[in-house]
């Protein structure tokens, strides 16, 4: 186990330090170095917009599912790298810590990467899912209002990271955006099944409240 003074500011901090210490630039050009390892770039709105554009100009409607399938595999080789970096800094999985505070240390090197920040709702956990509550989504900021969800890498990083950590495949899908007029975006995490129904009654017109209360009737 690491001892405290061998740590950098932004280990010990855990999820109260600042972007300054997470993110740093690695050469002269757009490249970081991001506080756990590896590398990230700097973009703007109007990278976002153009990469969003493109792939449905592309692609279509299929866009939505190309995101959310590569929202997954970062978010399981996110979580998958978190866990490795818990075992190693406090020598103990991280599945037997406050699952308040592991979601909240996972989280916050995304908000210091500019990814927003985020609300967890476990109440409905014995129900089978779970609702993310997210604030400045990098994608829904940027595209602003389309009237429609457009979050789908967010939907399924978390997915990815779930899955991971329950050890069990998990499905998310969008149910409010920012881009739909909204204050937030809301995610609902749960079995297949479940986030089938919720994009059906979505699919119908239903809005986030509505579609929670009919997945508290079944």
């Amino acid at each position: 186990m690491l001892e405290e003074h061998d740590l950098p500011a932004y280990h010990r901090k855990h999820n109260y330090f600042a972007t300054s210490d997470y993110l740093r630039h690695k050469t002269k050009d757009t490249a970081l170095e991001l506080g756990y390892g590896g590398v990230g770039m700097m973009c703007n709105e109007d990278f976002i917009v153009g990469l969003q554009e493109g792939l449905e100009a592309e692609v279509g409607e299929a866009s939505a599912l190309i995101m959310y399938q590569c929202g997954l595999e970062w978010g399981k080789l996110d979580m998958e790298k978190f866990e490795a970096r818990m075992q190693k800094e406090f020598n103990r999985s991280m599945r037997n810590m406050n699952v308040n505070f592991m979601l909240e240390t996972w989280w916050w090197p995304l908000t210091a990467a500019g990814w927003g920040s985020w609300k967890v709702d476990t109440s409905r956990v014995k129900q089978g899912y779970i609702v993310v509550d997210l604030v400045e989504s990098a994608v829904a900021k940027s595209l602003e209002f389309v009237g429609k969800p457009v979050c789908h890498l967010y939907a399924g990083l978390l997915a990815g990271s779930m899955t991971h950590l329950v050890r069990n495949e998990l499905s998310s899908i969008e149910i409010q955006c920012y881009a739909m007029g909204e204050d937030i975006c809301r995610f609902l995490i749960g079995s297949e099944k479940r986030v089938d129904a919720a994009e059906f009654w979505l699919n119908e017109g239903a809005q986030a409240k509505e579609i929670l209360r009919k997945l508290e009737g079944n």
